[in-house]
Parts: structure tokens; C-alpha cells; sequence
């Protein structure tokens, strides 16, 4: 939502945010460092900390391109390679981040009160993602319709993240509990595990995965599942806050798409959108929960995908009802949402054996590069035959999906 409302073209948007999931990508291979240097809680606080730092440096140099480019959409993405870098970093942080919360949260609990607090830990998940895709969009809006300056309707949103991070580091600083199982891991002899250790555990790992039976369709389906979705996705923010009148610019097509406010998208998409994406997959998991994943594939495959083809509608009709707006986009994020259930059960299914969580990691590698194919291309394609053809394109991705799921319901 930054870079398209700063006037970033959709083809530069879409690479460099879909190189922001390289972290995601590539995090099984730093993961076993994180066990054997320091503890969980270090690398949680200290995460936070460099994450608060980036926000800092990403408010001070967030670049202010004039209106007229603005308006224009060619905001040149070079412009914006500090605010790039810093968020790549950004980026690592998280995802070792993750990977040093999963850890604590399973040794600074025993399984009783894992259980107990789950519920928990998955709400403020769901807080989380209202507040960053819905509030502070929202709040951008809501500067820029005051003051018509875009860029620091973004810098005071990116101020006040900051503000939050740096009370959420000092509070974890002085409260995160400090479990007495939370140490550098040990072998089995007691000895401290070094990099040697590591990396015979990693080949090993490696080894293992991609000598399993099916490996290969399993690839295939973690690729090809989401592939319409992964399309879509990447250009479905900016369509909604681009300009209804297309133009041509040096054989692009530019705009064509909702017009619609910051605010307005911060509220339907980022709020009630990310709801009904949750609600999805809370009903998705109660679903495959009771009838089990395989007699529940086909039905979620259609979940996902054919609520998709509410945006070749949007974009053909080009209607001017929010609540028409809204509804389309909390169907089709709902739909998103109970489809992807099978997807995650899918992989959790295929990681089963002595490495599992290593196997798992290593799936989680390929759902991100299932993301960034598509992403990479996404932007270049819409620039190339508009809104309404390129979404159709995306949508018929979804033959593959049914394909690849016809193949793995057979194994099953």
C-alpha cells in the first residue's frame, strides 16, 4: 500500500516487495543457529530491538516524491532503495524472530500450559494482522485525507509504528519471563552443540526430505496450490486504490482500478478483509478437523480459488457501492482463508517422521517461493493487458490447482 500510493509502478512494486519474502524463504537454513547461540529470549528481545531501530531510520529517509509523480504513477522505485534495504533487514529480523518465539513459547511452557494459552497466542496473531493491514492504513488515510500529503501521512504512520515497537521491546526487556529450559541446546551426551553439529544435522535433514516417497508431487502441489491466489494477491491492494480512468504510458496500461481512499482500503480490506481471512481458517480448521483432509481437498481447493473471480467482476463492472466493494472482498478473503486450511494440514501431513520439524521448515521454504514466482511477474503482466485480463489470467491459474489437487486426493 506504501509504495503504491507513493506512485510506485505495479511492475516495480510487484518484484521488489516480493523480494521482502527471502527471509521466509531462506530461514530453515539459519534456524539451528538460533538453538545453539544464546537463548530464545535474547534473540526475541533483541530482534525487536533492531526492528524498532529499522522503523526509526525507515521514518527518517522515507523519500517524498513530488505530487505530480504521484499523480503520475511513475514514481521510480530507485527512489525508494534505502527504504528497500532497511526493510530486507526488516525482513531477517522477523524471521528469526519467529523462529526464536516458537522456540520460547514451547520451553517457557510445559504441554498443559501450552494448551491453556494458545488460544491466546493465535487472538493476538489475528490482532496483529487487523492492526498492520487495517489500523495503520487506516490512520495513513486518514492523515492524507487531512492533509493531502501522501508521503507524510506514511512517515507519521511509519512514526507511530515505531513508538509501538520500541514500547513492545522495553516491556518484553523487563517482563518476558526467563525460562530455566530456555539455554543453548545440548547433545545428547551433554555436550554443548557446535556448527559442526549443526550442519551434519541440516544435511541430514535435507537429505531426508527430498528422499521421501512423493517428494516430488508434494513439491508440485506446495508450488501450484496457491499459483491464481499468488497472482492475485500481489496486485488486489493496489487495484482497489488506483484510478478508475486507464491510461496508456509508453505501452502500459495505467489504472483502471477502484479508486477507492487509503482509509476506505484500511477498513475493507485490512480490517473486515483480515477477519473474514481468519474466520476462514478458524471454520476451515474445525472442517478438515471433523472429516478429515482427504475428503475435505476438493472442497477447499474450490474455496480457494473460485471466490477469486470476484475481482474479474470488480474490475469489468467497476462498481461504486463500498458495501458491494466489501462484500466481494470479505468473500473472497473468506474463501482464502478455509482454502488454505488444507494447504497448511497438507504440509504438516507430509513433514510426519524423525525430522519433523525440520521437514516442516523446509515446506514453509517452498509456500513462500510458491509466493514469489508469481509475485515477481505479477506487476509486468498487469502493465501489460490491465486490471480486468490480467485478474481473468491470474483466475485461470486455478486449473492448476484443481490439477495438482487431483493428483495428491489420488495418494492420499
Amino acid at each position: 500500500m506504501l509504495f503504491a500510493k507513493m506512485g510506485v509502478p505495479n511492475d516495480q512494486l510487484s518484484f521488489f516487495t516480493t523480494l521482502l519474502y527471502f527471509p521466509w524463504f531462506l530461514k530453515g537454513l539459519w534456524s539451528p543457529f538460533v538453538d545453539i547461540l544464546r537463548t530464545k529470549r535474547w534473540w526475541i528481545v533483541a530482534m525487536q530491538a533492531l526492528m524498532t531501530a529499522l522503523c526509526i531510520l525507515l521514518t527518517i529517509t522515507l523519500p517524498h516524491p513530488a505530487a505530480e509523480t504521484i499523480a503520475a504513477k511513475a514514481t521510480s522505485a530507485g527512489l525508494f532503495r534505502w527504504t528497500l534495504i532497511f526493510f530486507i533487514i526488516a525482513a531477517f529480523a522477523s524471521a528469526t524472530h519467529d523462529i526464536a518465539a516458537d522456540g520460547y513459547y514451547m520451553l517457557a511452557h510445559d504441554s498443559k500450559s501450552q494448551a491453556a494459552f494458545v488460544g491466546i497466542r493465535s487472538t493476538f496473531y489475528r490482532i496483529a494482522s487487523v492492526f498492520s493491514q487495517g489500523v495503520l492504513v487506516y490512520i495513513a488515510g486518514q492523515i492524507e485525507n487531512r492533509t493531502g500529503d501522501i508521503p507524510l501521512s506514511w512517515q507519521v504512520t511509519l512514526g507511530a509504528t515505531s513508538a509501538v515497537m520500541l514500547l513492545v521491546t522495553l516491556y518484553h526487556s523487563f517482563f518476558l519471563p526467563r525460562a530455566a529450559e530456555d539455554q543453548p541446546r545440548e547433545t545428547e551426551n551433554g555436550e554443548r552443540v557446535n556448527v559442526a553439529h549443526v550442519w551434519e544435522e541440516l544435511k541430514e535433514s535435507f537429505v531426508t526430505f527430498f528422499t521421501k516417497p512423493g517428494v516430488g508431487l508434494a513439491i508440485a502441489f506446495m508450488l501450484l496450490y496457491r499459483l491464481s491466489e499468488g497472482f492475485l494477491v500481489k496486485l488486489s491492494q493496489p487495484f482497489l486504490v488506483d484510478g478508475r480512468e486507464a491510461f496508456l504510458r509508453e505501452g502500459q496500461i495505467i489504472g483502471g482500478g477502484l479508486a477507492l481512499n487509503t482509509d476506505t482500503v484500511g477498513l475493507l480490506y485490512g480490517t473486515i478483509g483480515v477477519i473474514c481471512l481468519l474466520l476462514g481458517g478458524i471454520l476451515g480448521g474445525i472442517y478438515i478437523a471433523r472429516r478429515g483432509l482427504k475428503r475435505s481437498l476438493w472442497l477447499m481447493a474450490a474455496a480457494l480459488t473460485l471466490p477469486s473471480f470476484v475481482y474479474c467482476y470488480l474490475s469489468m463492472a467497476q462498481p461504486e457501492s463500498l458495501w458491494l466493494i466489501g462484500t466481494a472482498v470479505s468473500f473472497e478473503q473468506f474463501g482464502y482463508g478455509f482454502g488454505f486450511t488444507a494447504y497448511m494440514m497438507y504440509m504438516m501431513h507430509f513433514s510426519e517422521g524423525r525430522y519433523k520439524t525440520s521437514h516442516y521448515a523446509i515446506c514453509t521454504a517452498f509456500m513462500a517461493l510458491s509466493m514469489m514466482i508469481p509475485g515477481f511477474v505479477a506487476g509486468s503482466l498487469e502493465l501489460a493487458v490491465g486490471y480486468s485480463t490480467f485478474f481473468w489470467i491470474a483466475n485461470a491459474c486455478s486449473i492448476t490447482t484443481f490439477l495438482i489437487t487431483y493428483f495428491v486426493y489420488k495418494r492420499l
